[in-house]
Order: structure tokens, then sequence, then C-alpha cells
């Protein structure tokens, strides 16, 4: 019987790329027949993005797409727990809305897991030869001080624990207690993978396409000031790992 992998999608106001992202996600072939499940969960838009996904749903219809919208705004972190509860694959890859991650990587992503070796694989932006674009230094930094903060705590020689492309074996995630409703997702989920008795955690190198603010990127300083507070959180005070 086929494996799937579970995409989870949290969208907030994206209209301009998520018909682009869907393309790129469904023209990807998996390795060993993997079938794809692609869940959108749409945190309140108020742009169309909720109708262009309905729109690409009636023009494929023989892709497993399904569309869930929150009633309010509760954020990205929030987006993904609610993706988390309805994944059925036995995978499951978080895919931005935007195109800054792109899902040919999957296959890169799912190689050590299918092969035996991994648990856990994390898509890394700074290792490997693939394209990268370049922008904006003191993110590149403070994206460094984060991941080097994090395995000072979680006892991991990460290169990239920001990163947005993380496979997970479906069982693992779900299994594991997660509170952040925002960007906080990545260090938290960081921290409670990493006290997993045994687990197997990999990082392979991925590519990255970059957005600039007046492209649409929504990060600022304010989450990478919460995204310490977090990795402090997650690793010292608050150690609850399992639902």
């Amino acid at each position: 019987m086929a494996q799937t992998l579970s995409i989870i999608i949290p969208t907030f106001n994206e209209a301009k790329t998520i018909e682009d992202i869907l393309e790129k996600i469904i023209s990807v072939n998996l390795i060993h027949n993997i079938q794809k499940e692609i869940i959108l969960v749409d945190d309140a838009s108020t742009d169309n993005t909720e109708t262009r996904v309905n729109i690409f749903k009636k023009k494929h219809p023989a892709q497993n797409i399904r569309l869930v919208r929150q009633t309010e705004n509760q954020g990205k972190g929030a987006a993904i727990h609610r993706g988390i509860t309805l994944a059925t694959g036995n995978f499951i890859v978080i895919q931005d809305a935007d195109t800054e991650y792109n899902p040919r990587d999957y296959n890169t992503l799912l190689a050590p897991v299918l092969e035996g070796f991994a648990d856990v694989v994390y898509g890394s932006r700074f290792i490997g030869g693939e394209p990268h674009r370049i922008l904006f230094f003191w993110h590149s930094l403070g994206n460094k001080l984060l991941t080097t903060l994090s395995n000072m705590f979680s006892n991991l020689n990460l290169t990239d624990m920001e990163t947005g492309y993380k496979l997970f074996r479906a069982d693992i995630l779900k299994s594991l207690y997660l509170k952040e409703n925002r960007f906080g997702f990545e260090p938290e989920v960081t921290a409670k993978i990493a006290r997993i008795p045994k687990v197997r955690i990999y990082e392979v190198g991925i590519s990255y396409y970059g957005r600039t603010y007046e492209e649409g990127k929504k990060i600022d300083w304010r989450d990478g000031f919460r995204a310490i507070w977090c990795v402090l959180k997650y690793n010292l005070f608050d150690r609850k790992t399992f639902k």
C-alpha cells in the first residue's frame, strides 16, 4: 500500500502566490510512489486567497486538496497545529504559501526517512549546493544566533533551526504537545523533538528563493525576539513534550 506525505500549508493573505505554490506541489513526482495529501489552513485571510484555492481545486479535481478556514486570525503556529490534527499521511512537511521554498526538495527531505535512517529531517538553507537568494545580512546573522542558542540547549548541531522545511514521521509530530500559535513553532518543535529518546534527526541541503518585504515577507525583528524567548522557554522552563 502506497504511503502518503501530508503537506500542511498555513496561509494568510497569499492570493498572489498560492496558485503558483500549488502548481509546484502537484508537479512533483515523489519517490517510492509516495502520494500527496495537501492541507491548506487559511488563517482568516482578508484577500481572495480562499477563492483562488477553490478555483485551483476545481481545475484539478484529481488532486487530494483540502481547504479549511480559521474563523479568526490566530497565527501561523495555530494553523500548523490544526493541519497536524487533520493530517492522515505517514509523513508531514510544512510548506509556506509563498514560493521561498521549492517543493522539488520534498524528495531530498524524504530520502533519509524512506531509507530507514531518519525520523525527522531539517532542510538547511546553509549547506549543499542548491540555489540560495542573497538578501538580508541581519536576518542571516539572527538566524545563526538563534540556531546556535537552540543547539546549546538541545545539544543538536543543526545549521538552520529556523528553516521552514521540516519533515517528520507523522506519528512523532502528532505525539508532541505544541503550544506556540505564531512564529515560535520552529524553536518549540525543535526543543521537543530533541528530547524524544533515540530520535534520529538528519539535515539536508535545500534551495531557498527568499522574498523581500515589498514582495510579501511577513516576519520581522519582533518575531526574532519571540524566537529567543521560545528557545529559552521550551528548553529550560516549559519542558512538557508529549500530549
